[in-house]
């Protein structure tokens, strides 16, 4: 979500022409504001890197080291590379929930402390 999509809910979801040039410099210039936008920025980032270090071991498995992957897990017909590219596709539901708590729970919170301060 952008700064002024962010603003603009803070606002109670009205543009910035609506609620008055002042109210939203008030509310970009707010520390609780600034803390809500570089803390969701941080921690997004921080979990696209991780699910970009995830995929991207393993294409470069895919691309280096086929042996590895064609290995059979558990004594039956499924490969490694098969049980590695669930993980791949499990850690994208995983991370995706670990944002979905965090956004309504500590971003939720910063959000509403923000409405209050600004009286809406």
């Amino acid at each position: 979500m952008s700064v002024n999509a962010t603003a603009a809910t803070a606002l109670g979801s009205r543009t910035a022409a609506e609620a008055g040039t002042a109210e939203y410099q008030d509310i970009l210039r707010n520390p609780k504001f600034q803390t809500l936008v570089s803390s969701r920025n941080a921690f997004g980032w921080t979990l696209s890197l991780l699910m970009l270090f995830i995929y991207l071991g393993f294409i470069l498995l895919v691309a280096f080291d086929k042996p590895l992957l064609a290995q059979k897990v558990g004594g039956g017909t499924t490969s490694l590379g098969i049980v590695l590219g669930l993980g791949v596709i499990l850690s994208a539901f995983v991370v995706t929930g670990i944002y979905v708590v965090r956004a309504n729970g500590r971003f939720d919170d910063l959000t509403e402390q923000l409405k209050r301060e600004v009286g809406r």
